[in-house]
């Protein structure tokens, strides 16, 4: 039985569907789009995917439209562009290899985390905390500077250390939330 997709569903799965054609601006040729032109176009991108991470879910609450599948799809659609992003930005050199392999690792393992919590009941232990909105929020503008240009590299990369710093907060935050079950059950 199909459900009728609701706004934020629509919005989701649309940020998944970016995800090929903003990869592929930079496999162009130059004589079609010169670099400048895919920067620009990659961080439009990005940055609508970004703006759409945060419609859905003011849609979902507001429109009372909140589902299990949204919450599942939703993150699986941020790690998706994040990943993206950051391998797209160490292929560029214009990143730190260390903060893509730490932020895609947390990634990972908190989405492990999440799914195991899922399984013994438990998932509102694991569920997103202000400091995973703040990591969140430090990524996209980290990337985003990152993917615009050269000349906005030097604070692109302060943000991505930013980024990485509370990527390790997080994740330790809800290592601490999964331990105190643990410990308890």
């Amino acid at each position: 039985m199909l459900k009728k997709l609701s706004w934020p569903i629509i919005l989701t799965w649309m940020r998944i569907c970016l995800v090929p054609f903003f990869v592929g601006i930079y496999y162009l040729p130059d004589s079609l789009l010169p670099m400048s032109y895919k920067n620009i176009t990659a961080t439009g991108i990005f940055v609508f995917a970004a703006l759409t991470d945060y419609l859905d879910g003011y849609l979902a609450r507001k429109l009372k439209q909140e589902s299990v599948f949204g919450a599942f799809l939703d993150p699986v659609a941020d790690k998706a562009i994040i990943a993206t992003s950051l391998v797209v930005l160490v292929d560029l050199n214009r990143t730190f290899v260390f903060a893509a392999v730490i932020i895609i690792i947390r990634e990972i393992t908190i989405s492990a985390l999440r799914e195991w919590m899922a399984q013994l009941g438990k998932t509102k232990n694991t569920a997103v905390a202000y400091i995973g909105k703040l990591k969140t929020s430090l990524q996209f503008i980290a990337i985003a500077l990152l993917l615009l240009d050269y000349h906005t590299n030097l604070v692109g990369n302060f943000f991505m250390l930013l980024a990485v710093v509370f990527t390790i907060i997080s994740m330790l935050y809800y290592l601490e939330q999964a331990k105190k079950i643990l410990i308890r059950d």
